[in-house]
């Protein structure tokens, strides 16, 4: 039953959709190239065309987003902008001030003693001696703490 109801539909009633979807992209192409040409022409006066689409010119937002606007000239919409715009800025400095940093020597310090860290297992496998001579396979170990001790740094980092 369900079969014969689907395919009662005539084909005087059905809708060709690919013909349709080929000419609406015929009629979009004829359409881009024109548009093409026209933005071509008006690329001189797009400043002033921008500012009649938004309603609000580029240096009022400028201004309100640099802080240095008037406030008693704008519109309330640009007004609650400007406010928002202000509470933005002292959430971010608050949050700056409250984030503690590191020395400034921590960084090249943990990077330093995974490097040496590094060349100290690397020396002992090419010399099987060095870099302490006489302490066989605890240079190896002694440059794995070297290293950890870089990687634990590194967790410290802020």
């Amino acid at each position: 039953m369900a079969d014969t109801q689907l395919h009662d539909n005539d084909e005087d009633t059905q809708k060709d959709w690919q013909a349709d979807t080929a000419a609406d992209q015929s009629a979009e192409d004829q359409t881009a190239t024109s548009a093409s040409d026209a933005t071509d022409a008006a690329d001189a006066s797009s400043d002033d065309s921008d500012d009649e689409n938004y309603g609000v010119p580029m240096d009022q937002v400028e201004a309100v987003l640099n802080a240095t606007a008037d406030k008693s000239a704008m519109t309330p919409q640009m007004q609650r902008m400007m406010a928002r715009q202000e509470e933005n800025t002292k959430r971010v400095e608050e949050t700056i001030k409250g984030t503690k940093s590191n020395p400034r020597w921590f960084v090249p310090l943990f990077c330093a003693l995974m490097i040496i860290g590094l060349i100290w297992a690397v020396c002992y496998y090419l010399t099987t001696d060095y870099p302490i001579p006489g302490i066989g396979a605890w240079n190896l170990l002694i440059a794995l703490v070297i290293i950890m001790v870089g990687f634990i740094m590194t967790m410290w980092w802020r």
